[in-house]
């Protein structure tokens, strides 16, 4: 089977312009994929491939402030900044949409769905809960730290990311050179504007209560995809959930850590094709 094609879009974000790579037919139920902090829209890339292969129109979106998309002209990074570009999506299109979000993108697609209630034929969430481990979240706040002075070479940065994921650093660092972007001064950063990782920014305790306000409003079909190693979500992170968002569906993804969607992209599809044949089915 030839790969479905892929296509450069633009998307409308609450006052800005958001960009993704779309794949599949045009006609397909439409799926959007949302990334984590600090990533971009090729974190889905594979996953969005498959769906994709299947006969949905999958769209791998850059969060505000990420990638190819616009940064926020009033430096709004916020979690609900997020959640409103989430909504301006769903009120994009004529029909409703499947949601699949990690860490802060599957914020954003909580928050987002639950204000538009019905739009979201399915919010799957890859490791997020309303209640998050903070030791894990201080985790990302130090490679946040450590990227803000930007790299002298692509090899620096690649030590920096494989200590964070906890991975041995690949031999062949080349393709980190489309996740980066030169600075003024000549540094290597990353895709994605540095007030998005500003301390305000990054978990404050508003947050918390928006997520759960959030899960106790959705009424759209929410899965949560658990991660084995999860340095994030916690048994009780995840009874708070059940709590709040009675409809929620739980599924383990084994043998795997919080970064799900690099762990273990096409098994992620495969729950989430899964998932779509009961909430969206290709006609």
């Amino acid at each position: 089977m030839n790969a479905p094609a892929q296509a450069a879009v633009e998307l409308p974000g609450d006052g800005l312009t958001l960009r993704a790579d779309a794949y599949g037919p045009p006609d397909g139920p439409p799926v959007l994929f949302f990334h984590g902090g600090g990533q971009s829209r090729r974190a889905w890339s594979d996953a969005a491939r498959n769906i994709a292969a299947a006969g949905y129109r999958a769209y791998s979106v850059d969060l505000r402030g990420h990638g190819a998309s616009d940064w926020a002209a009033d430096g709004d990074y916020l979690l609900d900044a997020f959640g409103r570009d989430v909504e301006a999506l769903l009120d994009s299109f004529d029909r409703p949409v499947a949601l699949v979000g990690a860490s802060r993108g599957g914020q954003s697609a909580l928050v987002g769905a639950s204000r538009r209630p019905g739009k979201a034929a399915l919010v799957m969430l890859a490791d997020v809960a309303p209640l998050l481990r903070d030791a894990g979240v201080d985790d990302f706040r130090d490679f946040f730290a450590a990227s803000s002075a930007g790299f002298a070479t692509i090899d620096e940065a690649a030590d920096v990311l494989a200590a964070h994921l906890g991975l041995p650093r690949r031999s062949d660092v080349s393709g980190l050179a489309k996740t980066m972007r030169h600075g003024d001064d000549g540094r290597l950063y990353w895709q994605w504007d540095p007030l998005t990782v500003s301390p305000e920014f990054l978990n404050p305790p508003s947050e918390g209560l928006a997520l759960e306000r959030a899960a106790a409003r959705i009424t759209d079909p929410v899965v949560l995809v658990r991660a084995e190693h999860s340095t994030i979500v916690t048994d009780e992170g995840e009874a708070l959930f059940r709590k709040l968002t009675p409809q929620l569906d739980v599924v383990l993804a084994k043998g795997v850590g919080h970064m799900v969607t690099g762990d273990r992209n096409d098994a992620f599809a495969e729950t989430l094709l899964d998932c779509l044949a009961h909430c969206s089915p290709v006609a």
